[in-house]
């Protein structure tokens, strides 16, 4: 088996606000660690142009994934336009392939905005895909299908309001410092927050969501995932069997 790990997202900061501190943990674990996001955030600024906003998100990006001596990957799509379409398929296959993950997390299929839903959905593809032989896109078929975990959307609701409740938690208590560093790091979307979206509690709110789902579990920080569990998919709870007593159902 091979120890490694892959968080797939939309944009820089997706992977830092939701699965973080469980990749602090596998990587503790003894699992390497990579992130990649399908767009470098190019729509990120009120101020700067795309280029020059793309190109301090991703040293950004790099940065918070050091952090866990992790690797930072690029597909090169872009922000609003993330399509469920052949050419960002075969990016996301070929990248399966080159790092050949045991485990993968990626978006929620319900969230707020669709560049998430669009990303989760080419995840499950890809997932699929990167085994076949006669897919188009480049590198050796790979010859598992990772198990594949689907993060918390954001504020943990779908994009009518409505509660979505993880399959299991894991409780992060001991890893929210590494994971405040990581998002510290995306410090060009404090004041893109603030002028698009008049929020400026940035680190804040990932903390309070973070202790949120916590208290489902009793923990003063968790965070939660559903696990993909479709037909040729691994049927396991792998992040269970590898975090023990972290892992937890609500209530339990």
């Amino acid at each position: 088996m091979e120890r490694i790990v892959l968080g797939i997202f939309a944009h820089p900061d997706d992977a830092e606000l939701m699965c973080v501190g469980t990749l602090s943990l596998l990587k503790k674990a003894g699992w390497e660690v990579h992130i990649a996001t399908m767009t470098p955030g190019d729509k990120g600024s009120a101020d700067l142009t795309r280029e020059e906003i793309s190109i301090i998100r991703k040293a950004e990006a790099a940065k918070a994934a050091s952090l866990l001596d992790g690797k930072y990957h690029c597909l090169e799509c872009d922000d609003v336009y993330i399509m469920y379409d052949r050419e960002t398929i075969n990016k996301t296959v070929a990248l399966i392939r080159e790092v050949k993950p045991t485990i993968v997390f990626t978006a929620s299929p319900n969230d707020y905005m669709i560049d998430h839903e669009m990303t989760s959905l080419v995840v499950q593809t890809a997932c699929f895909a990167s085994g076949v032989k006669n897919m188009e896109a480049s590198g050796t078929p790979y010859d598992k299908v990772p198990h594949l975990y689907y993060v918390d959307p954001l504020e943990g609701k779908d994009k009518f309001g409505n509660p979505v409740i993880p399959a299991f938690y894991v409780d992060i208590s001991g890893e929210i410092e590494i994971k405040e560093e990581t998002l510290s790091c995306h410090a060009s979307q404090r004041e893109w927050l603030r002028k698009h979206h008049k929020m400026d509690q940035y680190i804040l709110a990932m903390k309070q969501f973070a202790a949120h789902q916590g208290e489902a579990i009793h923990v003063e920080y968790a965070e939660g995932f559903r696990q993909h569990l479709g037909h040729s998919y691994p049927q396991n709870n792998i992040l269970k069997e590898l975090l023990g007593e972290a892992v937890m159902l609500a209530g339990i």
